[in-house]
């Protein structure tokens, strides 16, 4: 970046979805390589004036490997249970490696109820412009560990994915950029994993039928998420004004570039500009 540019760069308010695959090996323990890249990128975005929240996953595949199991529980109440340990390690690693760069975070669990509550939305909204008014930077997750419509597939589920999550949290802050980052660098017109010649879509202005086929199946079993997921994030944003981007998660330095809206992953544009 040009010396100077980031003092006409407009300040925003940022959020920022990582996944299980980003944040974890393949054995389910912390990736704390990528996670304190992540960390330092973030921080330097708040340190220029942005405002940022981090919705994150992983406390289920964390806790997996915490408790010393083989392989991710199927009883709803050790999945619990993973979730309760797996999260309280990873918010002990961010708030030690986000400290390093002087800067304070604060955790906010959520589930369904919370975000379809009037009542209880209007507070989270309060709580959250409240942390960003004194430059915390919130760290959100789902609050799996007393929740199970965010685990188990089954009817009126609010959330049930981070994707969808972060949305939610990007509408009710009334932010102007969603990120995602995924294990893949944006949204292709075929699976780039069984299709080489798959063509990266840098701009979506709408989510037509076409673009909506696109979606594939879910990611690695460390995550719950695909491309559907994604897409139907994009459509909470942009009906909220809000832009979001779908890039890969193994380069956080790409978020500076996204902030000055270069053509970084897939960039699903609110209101068809």
């Amino acid at each position: 970046m040009p010396e100077g540019r980031e003092d006409i760069v407009k300040k925003q308010r940022i959020v920022v979805k990582v996944g299980t695959s980003t944040l974890t090996h393949s054995s389910g323990s912390l990736n704390l390589r990528s996670m304190e890249h992540l960390v330092r990128v973030l921080a330097d975005l708040e340190g220029r004036g942005n405002e940022v929240i981090l919705v994150t996953s992983g406390a289920i595949a964390v806790g997996t490997a915490r408790m010393g199991l083989d392989e991710r529980p199927r009883a709803l109440r050790m999945k619990q249970a993973a979730a309760a340990v797996g999260q309280c390690r990873m918010m002990h690693i961010y708030d030690k490696l986000f400290s390093e760069y002087n800067c304070t975070v604060a955790q906010i669990l959520l589930t369904g109820e919370d975000v379809e509550d009037p009542l209880r939305a209007e507070h989270l909204k309060n709580t959250f412009g409240s942390l960003l008014e004194l430059g915390i930077l919130p760290v959100v997750n789902e609050n799996d560990s007393v929740s199970s419509a965010e685990i188990e597939t089954g009817h009126q589920k609010v959330l049930g994915d981070n994707d969808t999550l972060s949305a939610i949290v990007a509408e009710l802050c009334e932010a102007d950029l969603l990120v995602l980052f995924s294990d893949i660098d944006g949204l292709f017109d075929a699976d780039p994993r069984t299709h080489p010649e798959a063509k990266l879509l840098h701009r979506v202005t709408d989510l037509t039928p076409e673009i909506l086929e696109m979606a594939g199946g879910a990611g690695t079993w460390r995550g719950t998420g695909g491309m559907a997921t994604k897409l139907s994030a994009a459509r909470i944003a942009m009906a909220a004004g809000c832009d979001m981007v779908i890039t890969n998660g193994q380069r956080p330095e790409d978020l500076y570039g996204i902030v000055e809206g270069q053509d970084v992953g897939t960039r699903f544009v609110a209101g068809g500009a």
